[in-house]
């Protein structure tokens, strides 16, 4: 059994080549091999989203607070709230974020293959992000 205490790793900014806007990461667990699974705490300002990107295994998010957007590549931008789970199945182009006025937080959980949890693609632009 391994407990993880909270506040016992430090949080990091979402790096600015992934996400538009302040984005705060804390990181929840890491699984280690065999097992390949890792989630993180991901807390977004107003506005403030993610890249598009893909997961080779899938990702779940749990809308833990606030009010936030997710869209997959040709779909619409959809409105999610807390106790929303979303799954977006592996390889599926994506993003999610916060509102324009609202802050949102998610519980992110991916696996990784062959060592890879995520690709990150181009920005998100704001007409996309507007639904536009």
């Amino acid at each position: 059994m391994q407990i993880t205490r909270n506040g016992s790793q430090p949080s990091a900014a979402g790096p600015a080549d992934w996400f538009t806007g302040r984005v705060r990461v804390d990181p929840l667990f890491q699984a280690e091999a065999p097992a390949r699974v890792a989630g993180a705490l991901v807390t977004f300002e107003p506005g403030a989203r993610t890249a598009w990107h893909t997961h080779p295994l899938g990702q779940t998010i749990i809308v833990t607070s606030g009010l936030g957007r997710a869209q997959r590549e040709g779909g619409p931008v959809e409105e999610i709230r807390p106790g929303d789970v979303v799954w977006f199945p592996p390889g599926e182009k994506h993003w999610h974020g916060a509102a324009p006025d609202t802050a949102m937080s998610h519980i992110a959980i991916q696996e990784r293959l062959d060592g890879k949890a995520v690709d990150w693609l181009e920005h998100v632009s704001d007409a996309d992000y507007h639904g536009g």
